[in-house]
């Protein structure tokens, strides 16, 4: 399973124009399945990126959950993320994970995050996004299980 995190002051995330999901300041997933992934993989990126201490404390130092700070979570299917790009010029995408398999995990992904007291909007597994944010800092962290 691999996320990328983005840290930002808002999101949001639309659908043939129409927002379908927003937050407030806390994190942009982008999040990408693998065949492979289990509910370990699941557990283990919950539990990181809610610890992830990556917000500003009174002393201007990255010491603070998004817990901490009352963050918002906005989370973005993005199997693109498996992109093989080693031959030719068009990406492969046979490391992503099939279909009904990813949609399944990614919203129990979503769900686990909700689960520990986060507000998790979400955009629509499949669909054709605009995603719009502010980010924050910049700050960009990569999460990949396969380098736990």
């Amino acid at each position: 399973m691999k996320v990328v995190l983005q840290r930002a002051k808002s999101a949001s995330v639309s659908i043939n124009e129409a927002v379908v999901g927003q937050i407030g300041a806390g994190y942009v997933l982008l999040v990408g399945i693998a065949d492979s992934d289990t509910e370990a993989e699941l557990d283990y990126l919950v539990r990181k990126i809610t610890k992830l201490r990556v917000f500003e404390d009174e002393a201007g130092k990255m010491n603070l959950s998004i817990g901490n700070v009352g963050g918002q979570i906005l989370s973005i299917s993005q199997f693109t993320l498996y992109a093989d790009t080693k031959k030719g010029n068009r990406p492969s995408f046979t490391k992503a994970g099939a279909p009904d398999f990813a949609d399944k995990m990614y919203q129990l992904f979503n769900k686990k995050l909700a689960d520990t007291g986060l507000t998790v909007a979400t955009g629509e597994f499949g669909a054709n996004m605009q995603v719009q944010l502010i980010n924050d800092g910049p700050v960009t962290i990569i999460f990949d299980t396969e380098n736990k």
